[in-house]
């Protein structure tokens, strides 16, 4: 817990751990309340947001074909079966520079499967919004597939809802891996109409995300925007919270034809990814 960067402007405050480049806490002043789950950064994603990279969720496996190649992927404490979220949130990030208001953090990424990469992650509060960035550049001679993302863990109680336009949605399956994907979709977990929802588990992607979501909670209203069809939305009986997490990739695109949404980057390319929480 050492390091702690404490950061707010007029309408927000929030807690930046360099330990998984991490936000434990996000809250409005305005509304006294918080926007994200307050986490204690006592274990790996005990917080209020963490960064996804060089991958977002599982890969069917722990592996995949690149270039008529298998890729076998790391392990790691989080997670017995998976690369799960990769490894970002699990890093030690170096602090670049702060202000009173924002950060960049920094980090060194290399695994023997080909991920070599160097990652700036910028948090800034700018009016009552919260603008994430994640910023990949590859290092590696080979070319190597990254994608990436932000978990965020909104408060959500039974009076809030949320509400996001979508086409269609993968159903989970064993190992939290998607089955295959659907139109339909059921009611609890629907919410192309404003809701609640079900105080049960969920834990699903959707397609043909419009890019926005819209969380009410009393008299807050918070719009999460970001430039992606892929969202994954993930809640546990019991807890109030609803994570809404933009991704540049569905669940194990690796796998699914076209690999969509992926990148495959030579030496020197990148990938950017942002993410921007309105607060009114």
């Amino acid at each position: 817990m050492d390091n702690l960067l404490m950061l707010q402007n007029a309408h927000l405050r929030m807690c930046v751990d360099p330990q998984g480049g991490s936000l434990l806490s996000l809250v409005s002043l305005q509304h006294q309340q918080p926007v994200l789950r307050e986490g204690q950064g006592k274990q790996p994603g005990d917080c209020g947001l963490f960064p996804m990279l060089p991958l977002a969720n599982r890969v069917a496996g722990n592996r995949f074909l690149l270039r008529g190649e298998e890729v076998v992927l790391p392990q790691h404490e989080a997670d017995d079966k998976f690369f799960l979220h990769g490894d970002g949130w699990l890093r030690r990030w170096e602090v670049v520079n702060a202000t009173q208001s924002g950060c960049l953090l920094r980090l060194r990424g290399w695994h023997p499967c080909g991920y070599d990469y160097t990652a700036q992650l910028c948090y800034q509060l700018e009016a009552s919004s919260l603008h994430a960035s994640l910023t990949l550049t590859h290092s590696g001679e080979q070319p190597m597939l990254y994608g990436c993302g932000f978990h965020p863990f909104f408060a959500f109680d039974a009076r809030s809802t949320a509400q996001f336009s979508v086409s269609g949605y993968w159903p989970e399956g064993e190992q939290h891996l998607p089955l295959p994907w659907q139109h339909d979709i059921p009611p609890a977990a629907d919410f192309t109409r404003a809701q609640y929802g079900e105080d049960a588990w969920l834990n699903v992607g959707y397609s043909g995300w419009g890019g926005q979501a819209v969380i009410q909670r009393d008299v807050m209203k918070l719009t999460i925007l970001a430039q992606t069809p892929w969202l994954m939305l993930f809640r546990m009986s019991g807890e109030e919270f609803l994570c809404l997490e933009p991704q540049t990739h569905p669940v194990n695109a690796h796998h699914m034809p076209g690999q969509p949404g992926l990148r495959l980057l030579a030496q020197g390319e990148q990938c950017h990814f942002a993410l921007q929480i309105r607060v009114e």
